[in-house]
């Protein structure tokens, strides 16, 4: 249960359990509040999420409150179980767009019949990926929403592998409906942003039985809780650059992941064109940014029962995540 928010923005959102089910919540600091229908002003977060500026200023008035001298709804923000902050219709992941992650999992796949030495591989691989920068497009695949979990729930790592791992990731939330946008006027369609663990099962991304056939994100990304998101939706006008933002994730206390999104191949405006250019993106939806450096299969070391996985990006706050062996049935 989260006791400290680590946010720096004056104001976020939520949702937390409660009796009659999720509850949005507005966060200040370590406190929150329940947020109505009617002071949302839209019937859900999406809806909300779609009227931009305007649906921000007034929970910026409500923020105001927050010291509990005038509104006792307040309380503290380690009473609540929080939940994922969005309810996206739609989930698009990037892959292969951290530079840094790139050419390490290029090393880390060497062939061993290849001769060339460590460094002239990595050197090949970074002349390849600014190639990709300057002539490529991103490379994007789907996630289910039902994925989709907050961070307060156990992470269950499924018996059919040992190869979970961790990949701590940037989330665009989409606010305006985005569909075939300009570069330019991208971040235009942004709602805010939020943390996610994209845990992946590294030894079901590429078939084996028809090796051809390629990828298989479907099978590797998609079992339950592989997605904990939040736990909150920081407004993207308290983001001043999400092209700058340093990203760390830690697992029981030793640092895996610490990159900074300037290492992106592809930035936020690059990445919402081309998304866009296929389908529209909806309010709520999110698009995840892509994995830095510094995952399980480069350190050798995957998840295992009882981790504490603590992933924080800089100005969201902090995300931690429990594993747990799966239940044998009775």
């Amino acid at each position: 249960m989260t006791t400290s928010s680590g946010l720096t923005a004056p104001f976020a959102l939520a949702r937390f359990a409660s009796d009659t089910g999720p509850v949005p919540g507005l966060v200040v600091g370590d406190r929150i509040r329940p947020l109505s229908s009617s002071e949302l002003g839209a019937p859900s977060l999406n809806d909300f999420l779609a009227q931009g500026d305007a649906a921000w200023d007034r929970l910026a008035v409500l923020a105001t409150t927050a010291d509990g001298s005038t509104d006792a709804s307040w309380v503290p923000l380690g009473s609540v179980t929080l939940l994922a902050p969005v309810e996206p219709r739609q989930v698009l992941q990037t892959g292969a767009n951290y530079r840094t992650h790139v050419i390490d999992l290029v090393v880390a796949g060497r062939a061993k019949q290849d001769p060339r030495p460590i460094e002239e591989l990595r050197e090949w691989a970074a002349d390849l990926m600014d190639r990709r920068a300057r002539e490529g497009i991103p490379y994007f695949f789907i996630g289910l929403p039902a994925c989709v979990v907050g961070a307060d729930e156990i992470l269950e790592l499924p018996a059919y592998s040992d190869q979970h791992d961790w990949e701590l990731e940037l989330a665009v939330v989409i606010g305006a409906p985005a569909f075939r946008v300009a570069r330019e006027d991208a971040l235009e369609h942004v709602a805010g942003y939020t943390i996610v663990n994209d845990v992946t099962t590294r030894d079901l991304v590429f078939r084996q039985d028809m090796k051809d056939i390629g990828t298989d994100w479907y099978r590797a990304k998609n079992a339950p809780g592989f997605l904990p998101t939040g736990p909150f939706l920081v407004p993207a006008r308290h983001v001043a650059d999400p092209g700058t933002l340093h990203l760390t994730l830690t697992v029981n206390g030793e640092t895996m992941q610490d990159a900074e999104t300037s290492d992106l191949l592809f930035g936020i405006p690059a990445l919402i064109a081309a998304a866009s250019e296929t389908m529209p993106l909806l309010p709520g939806d999110l698009l995840l940014t892509g994995s830095p450096a510094g995952n399980g299969v480069v350190h050798g070391r995957m998840l295992r029962d009882g981790d504490v996985m603590v992933g924080t990006i800089e100005g969201l706050g902090s995300q931690v995540v429990r594993t747990a062996a799966a239940r044998v049935p009775a």
